[in-house]
């Protein structure tokens, strides 16, 4: 069983900032397209920002400029840095790991942007 462990999400103000980390399995990290989801409530889940092997990465228009997905791989550790957070921004967030028809998922971390 493939485990991703999220980290890093809380309560922040409008305009705060936030860095959510997903620590992965070593073969896994190196070898998959990491992934940010998130999921609002009554919304279905969708894509935030993923980063290939290769160091392409891919932002949804509604976190660009804002979000930044990065890695380190000293560390197996994939991290969203989400500066001027909006109300819009609160959800569930989940880290991805896909390559080909294999996809596995973290448990989530709660981000609350709320004054």
């Amino acid at each position: 069983q493939v485990q991703l462990v999220e980290s890093g999400g809380g309560l922040v103000q409008p305009g705060g900032s936030l860095r959510l980390s997903c620590a992965a399995p070593g073969n896994i990290f190196s070898n998959y397209v990491m992934g940010w989801y998130r999921q609002a409530p009554g919304k279905q889940r969708e894509l935030v920002a993923s980063l290939a092997r290769g160091g392409s990465t891919n932002y949804a228009d509604s976190v660009k400029g804002r979000f930044t997905i990065s890695r380190d791989s000293a560390k197996n550790t994939v991290y969203l840095e989400m500066n001027s957070l909006k109300p819009g921004d609160t959800a569930v967030y989940y880290c991805n790991a896909r390559l080909f028809s294999m996809s596995y998922w973290g448990k989530g971390t709660l981000v609350t942007v709320s004054s």
